[in-house]
């Protein structure tokens, strides 16, 4: 089964959901992430992913048409409001789930102590980790 992860600008919580994704449900699913932009991979995210061992150091933020064109996706979730918004169209056989997550740029945006920082994005992490491991169930519940 392939699953595409898509944001804004593939730098976050779809990177943090490909790689959970691949980490825990690798011998089911495969995983991708793409942006309706590309903002570059977020240097905290790839922190807190490192943290429990998982290494999205050698992603790229990518857009959907930089995938192989190959690739029929089973399903794609929007893992923010914009992505959701504006997905671009998919082939008939591809279900569009939205299951959003908080943004941690947004919500550290103002903040400049880097444990309160860093808390916001170890959160969204679990969060999507929690997702992640209902995978692929989840899905057959949309």
């Amino acid at each position: 089964m392939n699953i595409l992860f898509l944001c804004t600008g593939n730098s976050c919580r779809s990177q943090m959901a490909e790689g959970w994704t691949r980490h825990l449900k690798g011998d089911q699913l495969t995983a991708y992430s793409a942006g309706v932009e590309t903002h570059g991979i977020n240097p905290y995210a790839i922190r807190v992913m490192a943290e429990v061992g998982i290494d999205i150091s050698g992603n790229t933020s990518k857009l959907v048409s930089d995938l192989p064109a190959d690739i029929e996706f089973d399903y794609v979730i929007t893992v923010c409001g914009h992505a959701h918004e504006h997905c671009p169209y998919f082939p008939a056989k591809s279900k569009v789930a939205h299951i959003g997550f908080d943004d941690p740029p947004s919500l550290a945006k103002e903040l400049t102590n880097e444990d309160e920082i860093l808390k916001i994005y170890r959160r969204v992490r679990d969060d999507i980790e929690t997702f992640v491991k209902s995978l692929p169930q989840a899905l057959h519940t949309e």
